[in-house]
């Protein structure tokens, strides 16, 4: 695969340009340049939003929610490598390290395409539509044997995303868990009723950031920050599952912590799940 010049390398990770990575960001930057810019691909994230949205009434999942899990998916997998974590994937399939990222990216921008036919069983809507997209993209950047593979790995990815297929890598993993944890206020994973005040209502006003760091005793925290202690539902009944059905169930420590004034006087709360 050729390599960008260095005049042509755009550090797309902008949650943290400066870290210094233990894998090589070339391959996934070049093929983060080309999905990025890629018309069917921008068209698709417009067109995915249609049905979940307009016709559903359910919450965004086109351009913005793919930029957040994507970006998410890169911020976890950077904790889980600086934490030892090693993936398995990419590595038995025979594809190289730099490829793991790759897969992520490609399976987290990908994900939800198949909300064009319909928002119900949209992961396996999905698989075909992905399929095509990557069979005319993986050229680009592999040979026929490697295409296959990573192709592979995308697409299993894809489906574990939102369904109880069972996930066999710690790649699907990620994109499993980062697909949760676009929830920042108004912006659940799960539904709510627009102008209501029930429980998918209030608990989805009231996160306020998720932030992704380095924690003490696994490789990574997600620490949710709210503003009402109604947020925990957002957390339990959807984060909370999809950590568990990740393979990354104990190099993932989710921590919820509650603010709330009494009286002009702060009280934190910090809730693990």
């Amino acid at each position: 695969m050729s390599k960008p010049a260095d005049d042509e390398h755009v550090e797309h990770r902008e949650y943290d340009p400066e870290a210094d990575h233990a894998f090589p960001d070339e391959r996934l930057n070049e093929v983060l340049d080309r999905v990025l810019t890629d018309p069917e691909i921008t068209t698709y994230l417009e067109a995915q939003n249609v049905n979940p949205v307009a016709r559903k009434g359910y919450n965004d999942h086109g351009e913005k929610h793919v930029e957040i899990v994507r970006d998410r998916a890169l911020q976890l997998y950077d904790l889980l490598k600086d934490g030892g974590v090693e993936f398995n994937g990419a590595r038995q399939q025979g594809l190289d390290e730099a490829d793991e990222p790759v897969i992520i990216v490609l399976a987290a921008t990908l994900h939800d395409i198949g909300h064009v036919v319909h928002r119900d069983d949209h992961p396996y809507y999905s698989i075909p539509l992905a399929a095509d997209i990557l069979d005319r993209i993986l050229p680009e950047f592999y040979d026929v044997p490697e295409q296959v593979r990573v192709k592979a790995e995308v697409l299993h990815a894809i489906l574990c995303h939102h369904t109880e297929e069972e996930t066999l890598t710690l790649e699907a993993g990620v994109i499993r868990i980062a697909d949760g944890l676009d929830m920042e206020r108004g912006r659940s994973r799960v539904p709510y009723e627009k102008g209501g005040r029930g429980i998918n209502t209030v608990s989805s006003q009231a996160i306020e950031s998720v932030v992704l760091r380095p924690d003490e005793e696994t490789s990574a925290q997600v620490e949710i920050r709210m503003n009402n202690a109604a947020g925990v539902y957002q957390v339990d009944s959807l984060l909370k599952a999809k950590v568990e059905g990740s393979l990354l169930e104990d190099e993932v420590r989710i921590v919820a912590i509650n603010t709330k004034e009494n009286g002009g006087e702060a009280i934190v709360e910090r809730i693990e799940l």
